[in-house]
């Protein structure tokens, strides 16, 4: 039988109703979860002593996954997260860069509706993050929801009332569930080559993200961007990365690069990607200094910033490092 690890970070799955609202509670997820085991799965859950809403997520609750997902790697064959929905997308990202080289599979989940509601879909979302993380050959962070299987580093949040919370808008899905689960392995990854490590996040890491409106924003982002103290900037352009061209912007680009700034061009539309070229419009940006994002989502683009940010080396070696490929994040 397959054992897993279960960690429950907070989110709606495990809140019920107080005189404030719904709120967490502790204790209850793991007695009602009894359910799951009783139904043949083996598994210990670990409870966080502070359950949070996930619109509170630091680096720092990012360390302790990761370290707690590590110090177990080698006594469970995969690993369940319960998190909240409205940052999961960011933590599966950032998971799926810093545990580097995985070779067995972690799964996160969580619900629209807790568990103690008539209609919950959480027992559902368990249900396929359990038999997900069962998987021997599935060796990639992924998100189960709504009867979906996605990669993690390519999922969004794409609703808030409905069940239908996430997809991968620009990558297949790697299983759907039914009556029967279909596993779409054409699409999964292939075991690494290399051993597994964990990449601990500098929780001082200044990783921003900057969204382009026309009017004021560009000149403004760019004067924020020409103090140069961050290490990671994520341009929120339009189309297939273009931008205006703004003076400032494009001074502020060209002075963030060359005080070591990583900036990034991304695409606001929900499907597509960044090509430098595809319009003049794409040009400038280019030349200053910021590099395509191609397909890359939002919550990719800032985990992988802030992994970066918390490596060694020169910022030569941290762009060429962003532009390849480490978890299946970007069509190539």
């Amino acid at each position: 039988m397959t054992r897993l690890c279960v960690l429950y970070t907070g989110g709606t799955i495990g809140m019920d109703h107080t005189p404030d609202g719904l709120a967490p509670v502790p204790g209850l997820l793991p007695r009602l979860m009894q359910r799951l085991r009783d139904a043949g799965h083996d598994f210990d859950l670990i409870e966080y002593e502070e359950l949070i809403d996930s619109s509170a997520i630091t680096i720092a609750h990012w360390n302790r996954i990761v370290a707690d997902i590590a110090d177990r790697y080698d006594a469970y064959d995969g690993f369940v997260v319960i998190h909240g929905t409205d940052t999961m997308a960011y933590t599966a990202s950032v998971l799926a860069f810093a545990l580097k080289n995985l070779s067995k599979p972690v799964v996160l989940t969580g619900s629209q509706l807790p568990l103690v509601h008539p209609r919950s879909d959480g027992w559902s979302n368990l249900a396929d993050a359990f038999e997900a993380a069962s998987q021997k050959d599935l060796v990639e962070l992924a998100i189960a929801f709504d009867r979906l299987l996605l990669r993690g580093c390519r999922a969004r949040k794409v609703g808030a009332a409905s069940f239908s919370g996430f997809d991968s808008p620009n990558a297949p899905h790697l299983a759907t569930f039914g009556i029967a689960a279909r596993w779409h392995r054409e699409h999964w990854r292939a075991k690494p080559a290399g051993e597994f490590a964990a990449q601990t996040l500098d929780e001082s890491a200044r990783v921003v993200a900057l969204f382009l409106t026309p009017g004021e924003g560009a000149a403004i982002f760019g004067k924020r961007l020409a103090e140069g103290d961050l290490a990671g900037a994520i341009l929120m352009s339009y189309g297939n990365g273009n931008a205006p061209d703004e003076p400032a912007l494009i001074e502020g680009v060209k002075k963030a690069t060359e005080a070591g700034t990583l900036v990034l061009n991304l695409t606001q539309v929900f499907r597509g990607a960044v090509k430098v070229g595809a319009y003049a419009a794409s040009q400038p940006l280019a030349r200053a200094g910021a590099l395509p994002g191609a397909d890359l989502t939002p919550e990719a683009a800032l985990a992988k910033l802030t992994v970066l940010a918390s490596q060694s080396g020169t910022a030569e070696e941290k762009r060429a490092r962003l532009m390849e490929d480490w978890a299946g994040e970007w069509t190539v």
